[in-house]
């Protein structure tokens, strides 16, 4: 059985025992919040808990885990993500008859009621939902520090084509657009959709309408960003590894922008923006910082 957010609570009756954990960021927030005696399943991306707790076994990638391993840890619990992990994975998972948790946060509010509903399925103790409450209070100041401020507009690339013509980004239907937003900048690609095919999302041809495809993550050309004059570039370390060579590059590609002018393009640790948990505590710390260069 596959359960929702909505939903996973009205399951569990009793404390779940065994959980595997396809997610990294829900790994490491299983791991801080004192849950590592229960999690005997991980991915090969997921940090590994403290050196004094027990390895749990590692199933595999997070498109690619190993059903069958996985079905004989005998879980009471797989805790998935319906943007990391392969959804025929997943159903064959379900039919197997593990129940599983189907995450899907887009926002950090989202977010946050995902760490709730983790609090209350496995009855958390008071010094682990002291962290949640800490992380809840920070976001509440945030967000009133934020009113009336003027904010530098960013672009953020997180994939790029191997022939360097285009970038995927993310519009305001993301988390990584919503704790951006949060921590200082305004996404220069907010309410840009993605279009079907590529040579439409490039405006080279004319769209096909298809409601069921994903519009969140646009590919957009070197023109296009220019065009958008960013102010800073953020290039993060996942989910496409940029690294120290790409900073003079792009700057180079994108020499008349404001970003490239001022030396405003940045190297930041792809998971501030992409994992949701309680990583979420160094992005708030670490990511307004970013913006405080201008």
């Amino acid at each position: 059985m596959i359960y929702t957010s909505q939903n996973v609570i009205d399951e569990f009756e009793a404390l779940p025992e065994r959980v595997v954990s396809l997610v990294p960021s829900v790994s490491d927030s299983l791991f801080a919040l004192g849950l590592s005696s229960k999690v005997v399943g991980i991915t090969d991306y997921c940090p590994s808990p403290d050196p004094s707790e027990s390895e749990p076994r590692r199933v595999g990638g997070t498109k690619n885990p190993d059903p069958d391993l996985i079905k004989n840890l005998s879980p009471d619990l797989v805790i998935a993500n319906q943007e990391e992990n392969d959804r025929a994975q997943i159903d064959m998972l379900a039919e197997a008859g593990l129940k599983i948790w189907l995450t899907f946060p887009k926002s950090i509010d989202a977010a946050i009621v995902d760490l709730r509903i983790l609090g209350r399925i496995f009855g958390l103790k008071q010094n682990a939902l002291a962290i949640l409450e800490l992380l809840e209070k920070t976001y509440d100041w945030m967000r009133l520090a934020n009113l009336g401020e003027t904010a530098p507009k960013f672009f953020c690339p997180i994939w790029e084509d191997n022939k360097q013509t285009w970038w995927m980004t993310f519009n305001d239907q993301t988390f990584a657009h919503d704790i951006l937003s949060l921590c200082g900048g305004v996404n220069a690609f907010a309410e840009r959709e993605r279009k079907y095919p590529l040579s439409a999302d490039l405006g080279k041809t004319t769209p096909k309408m298809d409601k069921e495809r994903d519009t969140r993550y646009p590919r957009v050309s070197m023109e296009e960003v220019v065009q958008s004059n960013p102010e800073i570039v953020i290039l993060p370390s996942e989910p496409y590894t940029f690294r120290e060579k790409d900073v003079k590059r792009i700057s180079d590609l994108l020499s008349t922008t404001p970003a490239a002018q001022n030396g405003n393009i940045v190297l930041i640790d792809g998971r501030l923006i992409t994992w949701h948990g309680v990583n979420m505590a160094h992005a708030f710390d670490e990511l307004p910082r970013i913006f405080e260069i201008m």
